[in-house]
């Protein structure tokens, strides 16, 4: 992948105050909800659940959230449909956006992508406009002293992997998304922890930020959009370089 990862220059926009663990829990609850929902609630025969565990796993996600999540989607403590809903649509400097949402209110989750959107310099857009810039991938993000090129190569090739990166102490893993399963054994029977586990959404291009004013604006955007209760997921292809992020962080919020 060309350039700094999105994940290693934009971290610290991740990590989170009470309130964003708060908002993280909530949206892996519901992925773990809809995941027992469609396949049971055995994770050795339903792979979108242990997809979903090994998220909430690498995210601290307390076990009693974890269980409860997993009745909920069983239906032992009451009965939530929520619906898969995915929005297209453009940002600030033209890139592309996916906005991945589980909602049991579609008319509120549009409104609210939408006001958005259109509030934080960006633009709604029909279904496909930009999901042929993206290729979903299975990635693990691994940090500290387990982030180690030599060693994660031996655990996780025969797994499946189709690249790995390691840079400043974090190790990046990517892989067909019919491979999350094999690797994620892998790395767990390694003892290795994964600071993210996930099916995410690739971009084949990026678009490179330019100048202080619009990165900042492409990061709140995304902020902004992140923080909706009904959105699980957002997947942009800008390219921030660390010299530029540094500008970003001089201009605060």
């Amino acid at each position: 992948m060309s350039g700094h990862s999105k994940w290693a220059n934009i971290k610290h926009k991740k990590e989170a105050t009470d309130k964003k663990k708060g908002q993280a829990f909530s949206k892996l609850a519901k992925e773990i909800m809809v995941a027992v929902k469609q396949g049971g609630k055995d994770p050795d025969g339903n792979i979108k659940l242990r997809m979903a565990l090994s998220s909430a796993r690498a995210a601290n996600m307390p076990r009693e959230n974890i269980d409860r999540a997993i009745k909920k989607g069983a239906g032992e403590l009451g009965n939530v449909t929520y619906e898969e809903i995915t929005y297209e649509g453009y940002g600030p400097a033209g890139i592309a956006l996916i906005v991945e949402c589980l909602t049991d209110n579609r008319n509120r989750t549009i409104g609210e992508v939408r006001m958005t959107l259109d509030r934080n310099n960006g633009n709604l857009a029909g279904s496909g406009a930009v999901a042929w810039m993206f290729q979903r991938k299975a990635h693990f993000v691994i940090e500290g002293e387990n982030a180690d090129e030599e060693k994660l190569m031996d655990l996780v090739l025969d797994a499946g992997a189709e690249d790995l990166t390691v840079e400043d102490g974090v190790a990046e893993i990517w892989a067909a998304p019919e491979a999350f399963t094999a690797i994620a054994k892998a790395l767990e029977d390694a003892g290795v922890e994964c600071t993210e586990a996930n099916i995410t959404r690739r971009p084949e291009n990026s678009v490179e930020i330019k100048d202080a004013k619009t990165g900042q604006q492409v990061l709140r955007l995304i902020d902004r959009l992140e923080e909706l209760d009904d959105v699980q997921s957002v997947h942009s292809n800008e390219e921030i370089s660390e010299e530029l992020m540094e500008e970003i962080d001089k201009l605060g919020d």
